[in-house]
Formats: C-alpha cells, sequence, structure tokens
C-alpha cells in the first residue's frame, strides 16, 4: 500500500491534509511511497515546520522548471529550502536580473494551476550519470559522481527531472502562495575557485496573508537594515581602501561599543572574572599544537617577522592557556575565569561577507574557564546566568541547542562523551527548554548555543558555551589535588554577545537605531528658537555632560523644525527645545523623539529623570537576577 493508503487507515480527513508521511524514527515519506501493512505513519500538516519544508523544497522545483522553459540552455545546480523560503543555482549565458523575476513567476503560476504530480523514482547511479550527461547538466553530474555507487533518488514533474532526496508534495497544485524576492551571485558549492552562478531566491507560504505578513516583515527589515542605517546614524561605514571585512568606526559608533564593552567589562568584574589580555599574533607553533593549523588553517592569516611563522589569532584561547600555565594551580585556585575583549581575524570569504554580521576582524567577548570536574555544572549554569541577563537587558527573546561532535573534530570519543554529557546534565539541571542539533560542535568540543529571536522574529546565533577536555591535555595544564596528585582541569570556552560587531548590527536592527537611553551614543539634543537662549543652552549642555549625560547643542540659525527634524532622523531620544521663555525662566522642555512634549521642569529635575530612566533596565536585570539565584540551584558562579 502507498503511504497515503495508510494514513487513510488512521484518519481520512488528515490524510487529505497531509502532505508527506512521518516514521517513527522521524524521517519523512512522499504520500506516494509504498510501505508494508505494518507500517507506524502520522501525517505531516500544513502548519508544521517540517511540512512548510516540504513546500518550499517543490517551489524551488517549480522555479527550476519555469526557468528552464523560458531560457534554454540554462544548467541547474542545487535547490533547497532554507529558513524563510528556498533558492535555486542556475548557470547562464547572462546573470540573472530582477527584471525576470515576473516572467518567471507567471510561468510558475502556470505549472502550478497544471496540478502536475511530483514523481520519485530510482536509477542507477550510471543511468543517472548518463541521463545527465546527455542533458548537458554538468552540476547533477558532479554530484552523482560523489555519491555512492547504488541506487539514485529523482524526481520528475512534467518536462522537468532533478536529482533529489525529497520528500515532495503530492503535486504542484498543492502549492500555495508565493514570491520570488531577489538575485544574487553565488559560487559553485561556496568555492571563491569555482564558477559564479546565478541565484535566486524565493519563499512560499500556505495561504496569502501568511506571504502578506512575511513580505511586510522583509519591507520592515530593509527599512532596518544596519549597513543603511550606520551610514544614516553615522555610527560605521567599510571602504575599498581599507579591505573587504574591515569596519571603520566613527565616533558615534565608537561611543556605543565603548558603552556596550564598558557594562560588559563591569558585569564579568561583579561576577568574579579576571581581565586579561593577549597579543595579536602568536607562533605557528602554538597553533599546530593547540590544533588549529590542521583544522582550522584555512580560516587565519599567517606573517612572517625575523624568518618565523606567526599566525594572527582567530581566537583568543591560547594566550589564556599561556596565562594559567605561568604559575603552579592549585584547586583552591579553582575555578579560574579569564575574559578578554579580543580583536580577532578570520578569512571570510568575499561572498559571505555583509555588512557588521560577517566580517574578518572583530572583537569577541571571550572568557575561559578552568575548574575541577566536580565545579563545572556550576560553571555552564553561571554563564546561562549570564547570558539570561544580558539578553533580558537587550530585550531578545532566545532558545538554546547542544551542538555535538562534528564530522572534522580532534579528541578521544570519551573526552567528547564526558564534555557533551556535561553541558547535557546542565541543560537539563537549569530548567530551560533546549534542542539538539547533531554534528554541529566546535572541532574541540561539544557546545551550547544560544539563538536570539530579534524583534522581527528572526533568528540569530550569538552567545556559544563550548566544553573542553582537549586543549588542556595539548597544553599540559594541571592543578594540584587535595591528595597532594596532579590532576587535569576541565576548560570552558564561553562568549555572550559573541562577535561585538555582529551583535551591534543586529542590534541597531532590533532597535530600529532607535536605542534606549543608556545605549544612545547621543542622549539629548539641545535645539535653541533663538540667539537669545544660546548661553542657557551651552549651560545646559555643560551640567548635563557634568552629570555624565552625552548632550550635544545646536546652535545654528536655522528653523527649528529643520533642527527638529534632524535629530529625529538622527533617532536622538530627547530633544530639549530652548527659547525665550526657558532661558528666562531657566527652565529645559524635554520633547521625545516620537514628537511628545513634557512638561517644562529644572535642570536638576531633568538630570533626575534621566538618571531615573538610565538604571532602570539594569535595577530591573538585578532585581530578576538576585530573585533567580534566591532559589536553591547549587550555582557559585
Amino acid at each position: 500500500m502507498t503511504a497515503r493508503e495508510c494514513l487513510e487507515q488512521l484518519d481520512k480527513k488528515a490524510a487529505k491534509k497531509a502532505v508527506a508521511a512521518r516514521t517513527t524514527e522521524g524521517g519523512l515519506l512522499d504520500l506516494t511511497a509504498l510501505v508494508g501493512p505494518d507500517a507506524a505513519l502520522t501525517p505531516v500538516l500544513p502548519g508544521e515546520a517540517e511540512a512548510l519544508d516540504v513546500l518550499r523544497h517543490s517551489t524551488a522545483h517549480v522555479m527550476a522548471e519555469a526557468v528552464q522553459e523560458l531560457f534554454p540552455g540554462v544548467k541547474v545546480a542545487i535547490g533547497p529550502s532554507i529558513e524563510d523560503g528556498f533558492y535555486y543555482d542556475f548557470e547562464y549565458e547572462r546573470p540573472f536580473t530582477l527584471e525576470d523575476l515576473p516572467a518567471i513567476e507567471n510561468k510558475m503560476a502556470e505549472l502550478i494551476k497544471a496540478n502536475t504530480p511530483f514523481k520519485r523514482r530510482m536509477i542507477p547511479k550510471a543511468e543517472a550519470l548518463s541521463l545527465f550527461s546527455s542533458q548537458g547538466e554538468d552540476y547533477k553530474v558532479e554530484l552523482i559522481e560523489d555519491l555512492e555507487d547504488g541506487q539514485i533518488s529523482l524526481y520528475d514533474q512534467g518536462g522537468f527531472t532533478d536529482l533529489c532526496r525529497g520528500p515532495h508534495l503530492p503535486a504542484t497544485g498543492r502549492i500555495g502562495a508565493f514570491k520570488l524576492l531577489s538575485v544574487a551571485g553565488a559560487y559553485w558549492r561556496g568555492n571563491e575557485k569555482n564558477k559564479m552562478l546565478s541565484r535566486i531566491y524565493g519563499t512560499a507560504f500556505w495561504d496569502r496573508k501568511e506571504l502578506k505578513h512575511h513580505l511586510a516583515l522583509l519591507e520592515e527589515a530593509k527599512k532596518r537594515d544596519h549597513r543603511v542605517l550606520g551610514r544614516q546614524l553615522d555610527l560605521f561605514s567599510f571602504n575599498d581602501e581599507v579591505g573587504a571585512g574591515l569596519a571603520i568606526w566613527h565616533p558615534k559608533g565608537a561611543m556605543l561599543r565603548y558603552l556596550i564593552e564598558e557594562f560588559e567589562r563591569q558585569e564579568h568584574l561583579r561576577r568574579g572574572y579576571d581581565m586579561v589580555q593577549g597579543p595579536l599574533i602568536l607562533k605557528r607553533e602554538l597553533w599546530e599544537r593547540s590544533g588549529h593549523f590542521d583544522n582550522y588553517r584555512e580560516n587565519m592569516y599567517f606573517t612572517e617577522v625575523d624568518e618565523i611563522q606567526y599566525g594572527i589569532k582567530p581566537m583568543n584561547c591560547l594566550s589564556h592557556m599561556l596565562i594559567y600555565k605561568s604559575r603552579r594551580r592549585s584547586y583552591r585556585d579553582l575555578p579560574m575565569r579569564m575574559f578578554e575583549l579580543g580583536l580577532v581575524h578570520r578569512h571570510e570569504k568575499s561572498g559571505v561577507m555583509h555588512g557588521l554580521t560577517r566580517v574578518r576582524a572583530f572583537t569577541q567577548d571571550d572568557a575561559h574557564l578552568l575548574c575541577t570536574p566536580e565545579q563545572l555544572q556550576d560553571e555552564i549554569l553561571g554563564i546561562m546566568n549570564l547570558v539570561t541577563d544580558m539578553m533580558d537587558l537587550f530585550g531578545f527573546e532566545y532558545s538554546m541547542e547542544l551542538s555535538t561532535r562534528p564530522e572534522k573534530s580532534i579528541g578521544t570519543d570519551e573526552d567528547w562523551e564526558r564534555a557533551t554529557e556535561a553541558l547535557r546534565k546542565a541543560l537539563k539541571a537549569s530548567g530551560r527548554e533546549w534542542e539538539l542539533n547533531e554534528g554541529d560542535g566546535a572541532f574541540y568540543g561539544p557546545k551550547i548555543d544560544v539563538q536570539l529571536t530579534d524583534a522581527l522574529k528572526r533568528r540569530w546565533q550569538c552567545a556559544t558555551i563550548q566544553c573542553d577536555f582537549t586543549l588542556p591535555e595539548r597544553f599540559d595544564l594541571t592543578y594540584t589535588a587535595p591528595d597532594g596528585s596532579a590532576q587535569r582541569p576541565v576548560m570552558l570556552h564561553r562568549t555572550i554577545l559573541g562577535s561585538l560587531e555582529r551583535f551591534i548590527g543586529i542590534l541597531i536592527e532590533h532597535y530600529a537605531g532607535a536605542f534606549p537611553l543608556w545605549l544612545a551614543p547621543e542622549q539629548v539634543r539641545i535645539l535653541t528658537v533663538t540667539e537669545r537662549a544660546d548661553e542657557w543652552a551651552k549651560e545646559v549642555k555643560a551640567g548635563l555632560q557634568a552629570a555624565g549625560f552625552r548632550a550635544e547643542a545646536d546652535l545654528r540659525n536655522e528653523k527649528l523644525g529643520a533642527k527638529v527634524r534632524e535629530a529625529q532622523v538622527e533617532k536622538i531620544p530627547y530633544m530639549i527645545i530652548l527659547g525665550d521663555n526657558e532661558a528666562k525662566d531657566r527652565k529645559v522642555t524635554p520633547r521625545l523623539k516620537s514628537g511628545k512634549n513634557l512638561e517644562a521642569m529644572s535642570l536638576d529635575e531633568l538630570i533626575a529623570l534621566f538618571k531615573e530612566e538610565v538604571s532602570a533596565p539594569f535595577d530591573q536585570m538585578r532585581a530578576k537576577a538576585a530573585q533567580r539565584d534566591s532559589k536553591p540551584s547549587g550555582n557559585n558562579a
């Protein structure tokens, strides 16, 4: 019987709505797949994440068929579903443009209306190679050549055949609302030495209401693009004369960085961390000892000094290892928590760099904690609490994932199992929900990744907690146990915000450039209506600056409306408008960037108002932390 018939025996209504079938092992099958009479299947229904993935993958195939019909001679490469939609890569005599998309969409609508079935078939590898070779589909041939000998899975719909594991919708007519979004260049298999292909991005949903909502979010995301706001707010820039992926921080952007960095320093000192700092370059031999040279070399830069090869650090951990090793350590010295806002460099491919969120030089809020095995769980919980407090302060929702051993890794099976189990136990002890992410750990250890959700419901990976038994072994780190024996400490690598450049890019878009008062590079701008208020404006500015606030005065002979609009465009939290009455009464009239005016008040009252607003988010964060920490948890960090 087919999977559909199997589902009909359980629930005919659900079987009718199903887009695929789920096996007890979690795999997905086409509804036309043949199964045994005792098969235990459940329906994959619209509304489930897996169903949306099937929809988008099927829509990608329809797009490829449309492109093939409209542009004879085009070669198709790969076309997966992705988090917010799908894409397909093509080789054509010219790059595709936005002007091509309407015609492709119209052709796709025809193919969907035809309600053509998606049909899966299995053929021998040799036959598959022959088929795609005869069609001139070089990219499919290359993909098949990399597969093991045996049966190859293909899908046909109408006149289009694709190499694919599936599953797919029963027919093209099940595709709901779709939209092609953009075009881009993409190197074949992500390798810049390969041919540049044309990539078309799109998205699909079950109905037009969902699509409309998603497109509205995309439009809002364009308005919040940190690259655009970075220029508008004069925060940072990139310059080809400097080099790709190397940010230049302007005064306001540098102030924004300073505020975040200083807050991080203070929080880490409060939680028992030591400030450390290592050099930017270290000898190649150290990178060989750590395993980075063998496992991370392609992401590193190297230089030579006095005929000695040095690696420019992509991570901060090696200096921290040497600090620990600089003298004998006792169990009484542990846990040892070393924190560094360290500048690192990584060789990112030119095609993947994107504003601040993917750069080649960035500052990482790195820390390395060395502890006894008995202290490990409490240290992990302490880091998780720091993540919670930070994310609450910035207004992010978040979730956690446990990422396990990747294919390319160092260390023994025993060490990997110990490290993974330590992270798993800490997650369970925390009471927080988490997901398993198989095979996505670092090459030296498993990790907990924290996924942020911003104001537009987009997910970003920032904080990470990595458990490492390998580096202490490679650097022969030890401590003296209570019985006098030499024991190996356990190490935790961790970041909270991750790359500050990337986090600031995310933060700009999260706040749409309108930072809260404590974080705004310029907190208040004083605007004069007449020159007669200039002296009072200067006095107000000096008083605010003396109280620790970042204030500027606009004394230009311009109309007030123009000054106000400029401050609003620059998203200054407060404006102080001063005219003859304010100068005479020595008062100030605060105006919010929203346009709302507050009552006139004295300078001292204004300073008190600002102090309360600046301290409120920190007071709330610490009150929540105190309430959490007052509950028994076994956490000493």
